[in-house]
């Protein structure tokens, strides 16, 4: 890239505070309100680095005290999922989710000009409407995949639609059990077709 500015995203932190229920899994969620992008959407407690100086579990930490009043312990943040996220205007960003089970003080809303509601939810069964971003990590975190594509299109809809175009395109990680990759596996082939001093 050189001559050209360098290509830069920004970075969100989504917390995914969770409790385990006699009726399973349950995440906090926030309503947003006010003068903010997808008002009167459900959304994980989130936000962005504050800049250089602080890293993404900080930057969770933090935001984790000042929507919901909690603290939260730096051993405590496990990192859950990560989405490569492009909005209907085009604007793309990358956020990192981090679940968190064990946590001190009663969550609570500590920006009321910003968030009108907040409550634990199952997290099999998510209130609508909900930001179609947040939804795409939730759906990568409940099904163990260790990231997402969500590149919306020109005219989808901020809400997640559950009729609609699903945009979501969950991502897969190495593993063990899988066995050796396809050109791995040719390869093999072609050092046992071919064995070295056979004239074969």
């Amino acid at each position: 890239m050189t001559g050209r500015e360098r290509y830069a995203l920004p970075v969100d932190v989504h917390l995914i505070l969770r409790r385990d229920s006699g009726k399973g899994p349950e995440v906090l969620l926030s309503r947003r309100a006010g003068e903010v992008y997808a008002a009167g959407l459900w959304h994980l407690p989130s936000g962005h680095l504050d800049g250089p100086h602080e890293d993404m579990v900080d930057g969770v930490i933090r935001e984790a005290a000042e929507e919901t009043g909690i603290t939260i312990d730096r051993a405590d943040v496990a990192l859950a999922t990560t989405v490569h996220h492009r909005s209907p205007h085009g604007r793309a960003r990358v956020g990192v989710f981090f679940e968190v089970r064990d946590f001190t003080g009663e969550p609570g809303i500590m920006e009321p000009d910003l968030c009108d509601a907040m409550g634990w939810y199952p997290l099999d069964a998510l209130p609508e409407p909900m930001v179609a971003y947040c939804r795409a990590g939730l759906d990568a975190y409940r099904g163990g995949r260790p990231g997402a594509v969500h590149f919306q299109q020109p005219g989808d809809a901020v809400p997640h639609q559950p009729d609609g175009p699903d945009r979501t395109r969950l991502l897969t990680g190495p593993s063990p059990a899988r066995g050796p990759s396809r050109t791995l596996r040719a390869l093999l082939r072609l050092r046992i077709t071919h064995r070295p001093g056979t004239g074969r």
